[in-house]
């Protein structure tokens, strides 16, 4: 499933997070842990002393050199509910991620936070390059004169240096945040989703269809959802060039759209 931010912009993470799963055989029961990246890069290796070092296998030392993001407990732990998490989050400014289902076992509970901390810190990590990017430009040569400097957006900017596989990506995730907008009827969510959905749509070629996707994906109904996944499986196709396989997908939009 990946990351979904239930709170936050997938585009510019904070840094910290609430990471939740749900288990796949009770769904009220929630799961959760916190994941950190340390704004300043922080090595284990450094504080070891000798001893220690020279018995752990050099390749263990060397992914100990950067330490990411950190899931702290590094399990995902029962014992907060949803309301409880979101309310949590509110009041910390933190982001509130949604990382899917998962079992009751341990291995796979901390496999599951290690995974995706893993992947909120690279996250991170391309919102800070970006942004530096973006930083180092100089601000005559790139804004019109006539551009006042409030009047630009960051987020645009940082949408802008994406790829189209990686523009598609955020797209996914914005679909799936907007059915889970839907299912729990939160129309602030909703709303603020469709236009994110919308305005990576404008920078996507027309060949992939963005708006349609954007409307599909704010359907209320399962066909919307259905219309949605469909739009994207036809995007990717026409992305990694696979086109034999576009014309089924194109028949079974048809189908539902009549």
């Amino acid at each position: 499933m990946g990351i979904q931010f239930l709170r936050g912009n997938p585009q510019a993470p904070r840094g910290h997070a609430i990471f939740i799963a749900r288990s796949r055989s009770n769904s009220r029961i929630v799961y959760s842990t916190y994941c950190l990246v340390p704004p300043i890069p922080m090595s284990i290796a450094k504080y070891l002393p000798p001893l220690f070092a020279a018995q752990i296998p050099s390749e263990e030392l060397q992914g100990a050199e950067n330490i990411a993001g950190m899931p702290i407990p590094p399990m995902l732990e029962e014992g907060m509910s949803l309301e409880q998490l979101e309310a949590l989050a509110e009041r910390r400014s933190d982001d509130l991620c949604d990382i899917g289902s998962t079992s009751s076992e341990e291995v796979e509970r901390m496999q599951m936070a290690t995974m995706c901390s893993q992947e909120y810190a690279q996250l991170y990590a391309n919102y800070i390059s970006q942004a530096e990017q973006i930083s180092k430009k100089p601000t005559e040569a790139s804004i019109p004169e006539a551009t006042p400097i409030e009047e630009l957006d960051a987020e645009e900017l940082l949408l802008q240096t994406l790829s189209e596989r990686q523009k598609l990506a955020e797209v996914g995730k914005l679909v799936g945040m907007a059915r889970y907008a839907l299912e729990g009827q939160d129309k602030a969510l909703l709303q603020d989703t469709q236009q994110r959905i919308e305005r990576l749509a404008r920078l996507l070629p027309d060949k992939y269809r963005g708006s349609e996707i954007a409307k599909a994906a704010t359907s209320p109904t399962e066909r919307g959802a259905k219309l949605a996944e469909l739009y994207l499986s036809r995007a990717y196709k026409l992305l990694d060039e696979e086109y034999a396989e576009i014309p089924g997908i194109e028949n079974a939009i048809r189908e539902l759209k009549e």
